[in-house]
């Protein structure tokens, strides 16, 4: 069964929370300033309601899940810290003498509760109505652009996490006990994940077999996030090929197998929209859906700035259609004009080549004999 958000209890602690957290304290601004009952309404059905017992509060739960996102800290941490931190439990809405969750239903949380709940697109869309509400946002103009992400299948994306993580508790141990270089184990210099994972196990049982070093805070917080991290990845990595992803160009010579990230944002720097695509789609194509969630989400738009890829035919006449001024570069696909059904090609401006609908990727006509990509800019 599942409980609304618990209130703050008066005690005869209470009183505390004035005396020790400040009112500029980060986190007594963000408790003061959003309402988090939405999260209550967009996880209702991911719960029983009629039998077990009470559960805790999804707020309360997720809560927990912005402190470890904004320290960078594990399940473990996170809920120790709140046990004695008084910012953390003003935040939580805890009396001070109120005990804290087992970790365990954290870590059952952020696995089972959140899972296929499209957390991206509601917190934009809070962020924004947060914005606009207390007249943040001004501007009618929001920029977009792309990023690229990895795919979870691709082992280097999963070695990079654990290999940052596992330096970080190398350098927190050195810090303390500069002897330790020499009773380390070897390092994986491979690019095998299992053999990084083993290292990781390996170098967690080297550190936690000095009790003395394992306690030390410093240490022990960096160790609790790299075990973690290592069962995450134990987990839920998967040596199978990601059937989503896709080979996108970050340049002509360069390729990565993942994802991309579509954004348009404020000149507040307000992110008004996210759309998520396989790595080898072109940004262009995606402008339509960013100016449609941004509008849904109650931002005024008459300017768009974007870079090459933006100023496809399409988005000029939407923009032309909509009273849109876009602001970007030429591309190709407007100069060229040569090419047969232009219409079933995109422009990849990372990699300065035309996308077909299977992803394969082709230079712009005539660009061995220009040596150049067409200059100027366009303002409609």
């Amino acid at each position: 069964m599942l409980a609304y958000q618990q209130k703050i209890q008066f005690s005869s602690y209470s009183g505390l929370y004035d005396l020790i957290v400040p009112k500029d304290n980060l986190l007594r601004k963000i408790n003061d300033l959003i309402d988090f009952s939405f999260i209550y309404d967009e996880l209702l059905e991911k719960y029983c309601h009629n039998n077990g017992r009470t559960a805790e509060s999804p707020i309360r739960m997720f809560k927990y899940l912005l402190l470890k996102t904004i320290y960078c800290i594990s399940d473990v941490d996170v809920v120790e810290r709140s046990r004695y931190d008084m910012s953390f439990k003003y935040f939580l809405e805890m009396a001070p003498e109120d005990d804290v969750i087992n970790p365990s239903s954290l870590t059952k949380f952020r696995k089972l509760r959140l899972k296929d709940t499209d957390l991206l697109n509601l917190l934009i869309n809070k962020t924004v109505c947060l914005a606009i509400e207390k007249d943040i946002i001004k501007s009618k103009s929001i920029i977009v652009d792309a990023t690229h992400s990895l795919s979870r299948s691709n082992p280097h994306s999963a070695l990079d996490v654990l290999r940052e993580r596992s330096k970080l508790l190398r350098k927190a141990v050195y810090a303390i006990d500069g002897g330790m270089k020499g009773r380390m184990p070897e390092k994986n210099e491979s690019g095998d994940l299992g053999k990084e994972i083993a290292y990781c196990r390996e170098l967690q049982e080297r550190i936690e077999s000095d009790r003395a070093l394992g306690e030390t805070p410093a240490v022990k917080e960096k160790l609790n996030l790299l075990k973690e991290t290592v069962e995450d990845t134990r987990e839920h990595y998967t040596l199978s090929r990601d059937m989503d992803a896709k080979t996108g160009h970050k340049s002509a010579d360069s390729k990565f197998f993942g994802y991309k990230i579509h954004l348009a944002m404020t000149e507040e720097r307000i992110i008004t929209a996210a759309v998520v695509t396989s790595g080898e789609k072109a940004d262009g194509p995606e402008l339509p859906e960013l100016l449609g969630i941004s509008r849904q989400n109650g931002v005024e738009i008459d300017t768009v700035i974007g870079d090459a890829a933006y100023s496809g035919k399409e988005n000029l006449k939407l923009g032309s259609d909509r009273g849109i001024r876009i602001v970007a570069r030429l591309t190709p696909s407007i100069t060229q004009g040569t090419r047969k059904d232009e219409k079933m090609f995109d422009y990849n401006k990372d990699a300065g080549m035309f996308v077909c609908p299977a992803g394969h990727q082709e230079g712009p006509p005539g660009k061995e004999r220009q040596g150049e990509k067409p200059s100027g800019h366009l303002l409609l």
